[in-house]
């Protein structure tokens, strides 16, 4: 008897290929019977292995698509998702009259102390776990770098890492001032210029066809980076309003790094003087003056602007104050976007604000981003800005 090497006794030929065509008929048949029949699918759980088991003839019913076998073809018809609902166009006639009181909340008409995080240049980080002595030096003392005091710029050359996020100036990073400023932060830009782009401010500067006609007057301007954004994304013009001449004379120096000290020819067709007017403009005056009497600060007051943008410092203004100077301010008329940013301690604005002309401001965007809240409006809305809708729902206490 043949061994094999093993020690066993060697199967013999004819043994082998009838074992080999029995599997082959049992592997068949396994097959035949589980297309036919049943199919199974073997999905992996976290400790054990469960096997489901279907029809292959039972249509499946997906989340997101619906899928139908037909005689000589199939289709798959994929679900799209629920778009937004837009509000229908604004008309200030049907505001309600809650909204539209006359007098201001009260929560508007006090100072505030708005609470900043610690943040390394503005309040040292370890400001909390270090005794605070201003008088006493040491390495146990911790000095708070309130806004608006000087720093020292020697070791805090761009404590802010002040940069243009889009346009023609992308990436071109800004100098700061020589005092501790608060300045908007990159995203809550990002997503405030998305919103202005949406709105059809810089629509001029995507279709090509003619120059961009927006003007912006940026209230509180500090390094310009407001303004300076908006005419890298192709405004006609800005002008900048702060009352440090030390912010002014940083923005002047950004304006120049950028390339915007040009001038916009004049003309019939401009809708500006035969003269002309600067590409950007500062002006180093009080922003209540400027809102109010512009032209005792050199500001045209038959120049109307598109898009108003106020970043106050938030403890050292009186909001009411400020809401009543540009809802009823010579510089803003139908259709001007006003924007508002305030902290969260303020509580929140009111939805609509009534002009003494009998006109109104109905805010469109209310949006909360960490500590710091965005409000923008429209005056007196023509419905020319279809984005531009009504929106009392994001106006309640936050």
């Amino acid at each position: 008897m043949m061994m094999n090497s093993t020690g066993r006794p060697k199967q013999p030929s004819s043994s082998r290929r009838a074992t080999s065509v029995l599997l082959s008929c049992v592997t068949t048949l396994f097959f035949h019977h589980a297309t036919t029949t049943n199919a199974y699918s073997f999905v992996p759980s976290r400790n054990h292995l469960q096997i489901y088991q279907s029809t292959t003839q039972q249509q499946f019913a997906l989340p997101t698509a619906r899928h139908t076998r037909a005689s000589s073809s199939s289709t798959i018809t994929m679900k799209r998702p629920n778009r937004r609902r837009r509000t229908p166009e604004i008309d200030p006639t049907t505001i309600k009259s809650a909204d539209l009181a006359q007098e201001l909340p009260a929560n508007l008409k006090r100072k505030i102390t708005a609470k900043r995080p610690t943040l390394g240049h503005v309040v040292p980080k370890n400001s909390q776990t270090r005794n605070f002595r201003p008088n006493e030096g040491g390495s146990d003392s911790s000095q708070l770098r309130a806004q608006g005091q000087a720093r020292d710029s020697q070791r805090y050359n761009n404590p802010s890492n002040l940069k243009i996020l889009g346009g023609s100036c992308r990436g071109r990073k800004l100098e700061s001032p020589t005092v501790y400023l608060r300045p908007m932060m990159g995203k809550v830009k990002e997503a405030v210029y998305s919103t202005f782009t949406s709105f059809g401010l810089y629509e001029d500067v995507v279709a090509g066809s003619i120059k961009c006609r927006t003007r912006h007057l940026d209230i509180f301007s500090g390094s310009g980076s407001v303004g300076l954004e908006s005419l890298s994304r192709g405004v006609r013009h800005c002008t900048f309003v702060d009352m440090a001449e030390d912010c002014c004379s940083t923005c002047e120096r950004n304006i120049e790094k950028c390339g915007f000290d040009g001038w916009n020819e004049g003309g019939v067709g401009s809708g500006i003087g035969e003269e002309g007017e600067p590409v950007a403009k500062v002006v180093c005056a009080d922003a209540f003056r400027a809102l109010r009497q512009p032209e005792t600060v050199g500001i045209d007051p038959n120049a109307k602007y598109d898009l108003v943008t106020l970043c106050p410092p938030y403890e050292e203004i009186v909001y009411a104050d400020l809401i009543d100077a540009v809802a009823n301010s010579v510089l803003v008329t139908e259709d001007t976007v006003i924007l508002i940013e305030y902290p969260v301690e303020l509580g929140c604005l009111p939805h609509a604000i009534v002009r003494e002309d009998g006109g109104v401001l109905v805010g469109v965007r209310n949006r909360k981003y960490g500590r710091t809240v965005i409000a923008m409006y429209i005056v007196n809305p023509t419905g020319e800005r279809e984005d531009c809708q009504s929106r009392p729902e994001e106006f309640i206490t936050i």
